[in-house]
């Protein structure tokens, strides 16, 4: 192997164009510059069909169970103090418990809303404009309030040294087309202009670690392993701890990914009425999907991701794997809250379990300058809807995760009702670096957030 020296976006290559990207090491002498400017992220999880409200807003415990559709411009269902407050974030409510081992690193941000534009579906509408929420009726020739995404706003700044400047996950693996587009994609370039996520764990890792499109590496790290050996002669011990744990890491994403596979290629042989994608396990899926994120934010492949759990309004079973041995309709569910109300709670706490094991992941990768990926990244759990079953739009369940070098965290922010949730996108933004004077229907920032 000749001598050199590798950057961490592209430090091996192997036969058929496989590469992979490393995080800073101190041996290879990029610790001084990378302490310097380890960059701040920006990713969203978003889960549909809201939540059921007593299970994650604090005080609404007892809160009346709602009946059917109420209508898509429902007011919360609870009087609020109409000033807004903020406090510590002490007692989890029964969907928030998931997140306990972070609560100093976290904010509850409750009582942002969203305008809901009349003549579209409530749910098309609630995810493709949930990162744009441009004023109703401003964009001309579409009927959906859709603007460019925050997202790709923030990537325009931010991306422009990194191979991707967005990447884009979606744990949708059903290949029906009952829904559009507008139902499955929460991020877009333009009005009308779609930004497609990848669905398949081998798609996103050929993407992230390919150069080629060939189907001779099973095993991207066989590819590569020689040479990697070399070049961990010139590790010191700590370096070469980390190296050794970031190369597990992406082999248990390749394990996980053949295990999928076979299993989706045994289930296609089974004669039932769902597909097999239908039986796969929820939970590992998603969390596969997250590894592929995290490792790309870790590594530099993107400083910019957005994840979506789910689509809006699919109807097509999953199999929640710890909660029912048959696979699930969440938005059936949801429509028949009062029967199915602890089925869907589990669904709500399976989601932030999910949300949960991502902040974990992150919190365990140290950046070069002596900080976690998730002290510098601004991760964001959230929902379209309040509420799956009244459709509302107000009062939406909003997590900001991470971020703890620029944000205050720990805390508990109730705004004032009618605030914009564009106000909160306007402040990630404006934390992002981005000088902006108002983002969509924004009326200001959310006051709290921002650390000192």
């Amino acid at each position: 192997m000749k001598k050199r020296n590798p950057s961490r976006r592209n430090f091996l290559r192997g036969i058929g164009g496989a590469a992979l990207a490393l995080p800073a090491l101190e041996s290879l002498g990029t610790t001084a510059h990378a302490a310097k400017a380890v960059p701040l992220r920006m990713a969203h999880f978003y889960v549909p069909i809201g939540v059921v409200r007593r299970g994650f807003f604090p005080g609404e415990a007892n809160s009346i169970i709602p009946k059917g559709n109420l209508g898509n411009v429902m007011k919360s269902l609870d009087k609020q103090d109409p000033n807004p407050f903020v406090k510590p974030l002490e007692n989890l409510t029964p969907t928030l418990q998931p997140l306990a081992d972070f609560k100093d690193q976290i904010n509850l941000i409750t009582g942002m809303d969203r305008t809901f534009q009349q003549g579209t579906d409530v749910h098309a509408q609630c995810a493709s404009c949930y990162l744009s929420s441009a004023e109703p009726y401003t964009i001309e020739g579409t009927a959906w309030p859709l603007d460019r995404t925050l997202d790709h706003l923030v990537a325009d700044h931010v991306g422009q040294k990194t191979p991707f400047r967005t990447l884009e996950f979606s744990c949708n693996s059903h290949k029906d087309n009952k829904e559009s587009i507008y139902f499955d994609n929460i991020s877009w370039y333009g009005t009308g202009h779609l930004a497609p996520s990848i669905r398949d764990p081998r798609k996103m890792y050929r993407r992230l670690f390919s150069t080629g499109e060939i189907d001779r590496y099973r095993d991207v790290t066989d590819l590569v392993l020689e040479d990697a050996k070399s070049l961990q002669k010139d590790l010191g011990y700590v370096d070469g701890q980390k190296f050794d744990e970031y190369f597990e890491s992406i082999r248990a994403i390749e394990m996980q990914m053949d295990r999928l596979e076979k299993m989706k290629a045994e289930l296609a042989q089974v004669d039932f009425e769902e597909p097999p994608e239908a039986y796969l396990p929820r939970g590992e899926y998603i969390r596969l999907m997250g590894d592929l994120m995290v490792v790309a934010l870790q590594t530099g492949l993107t400083n910019v991701a957005t994840f979506m759990v789910g689509p809006e309004r699919w109807d097509t079973p999953y199999l929640f794997e710890e909660i029912s041995d048959k696979p699930l309709s969440h938005h059936g569910m949801s429509h028949n809250q009062t029967k199915m109300i602890d089925q869907l709670l589990e669904v709500d706490r399976f989601h932030m379990e999910q949300f949960a094991y991502l902040l974990g992941r992150m919190n365990q990768m140290e950046e070069a300058d002596g900080t976690t990926l998730l002290d510098n990244t601004l991760f964001t759990y959230g929902s379209g809807l309040g509420d799956g079953s009244t459709h509302q739009y107000n009062d939406l369940p909003i997590i900001m995760a991470g971020g703890g070098r620029v944000t205050q965290t720990g805390q508990h922010i109730n705004m004032a009702e009618g605030t914009p949730l564009a106000n909160l996108w306007l402040t990630q933004a404006r934390m992002m670096g981005l000088e902006m004077d108002r983002f969509a229907d924004s009326s200001g920032e959310v006051s709290g957030v921002k650390g000192s």
